[in-house]
């Protein structure tokens, strides 16, 4: 079988499911994210889901930034 998707193969096939349980995907500021809970107040930004080329260019929004969850202004869960 062959499989054609933009989808990452750790996501299709994980290798560990623990770790992949405290992902999700979030929208923040109009901007479709795939975040991981790290604690109860921050999240930590794996991946930008959006065609947008001018969301990649927010330097608040990036892989590996972390946002916290005390004020989030147009958070919701997708």
């Amino acid at each position: 079988m062959i499989l054609y998707t933009m989808v990452p193969h750790e996501l299709i096939f994980p290798y560990n499911a623990e770790n992949y349980r405290k992902q999700q995907m979030i929208t923040y500021q109009g901007i479709p994210l795939l975040v991981e809970l790290t604690d109860q107040q921050d999240v930590h930004v794996i991946r930008i889901l959006s065609t947008d080329p001018q969301h990649y260019m927010d330097d608040k929004i990036y892989p590996g930034a972390k946002i916290s969850l005390m004020n989030l202004d147009g958070l919701s869960a997708l």
